[in-house]
């Protein structure tokens, strides 16, 4: 069961970053690409508080925000935890 939503543009230095920190930990993500799909870009829009620009991250179904936030919580040493399910980002 895939538990992490990443809400991208193609090219976008930010979401490859994104993407690839999840790679590094090892954990799947499904990567949802909003640049030809307005629904699902409305999806992404309305699940983040009304942020549009992409990444767009959620783990286990809470929303993280951006490429930025992700990082900051792996510096935090607060994103492994959550990762494996054990504490919300919020």
């Amino acid at each position: 069961m895939n538990n992490i939503d990443v809400y991208t543009l193609p090219f976008c230095g930010y979401c490859y970053r994104a993407t690839q920190l999840f790679k590094k930990k090892g954990f799947e993500y499904s990567e949802i690409d909003v640049s030809s799909d307005s629904d699902r870009k409305s999806e992404m829009i309305a699940r983040a508080n009304g942020n549009h620009t992409v990444p767009q991250i959620f783990i286990f179904g809470h929303y993280v925000g951006g490429c930025d936030e992700l990082y900051a919580l792996d510096r935090d040493g607060k994103l492994d935890g959550i990762l494996k399910g054990f504490d919300s980002p919020d």
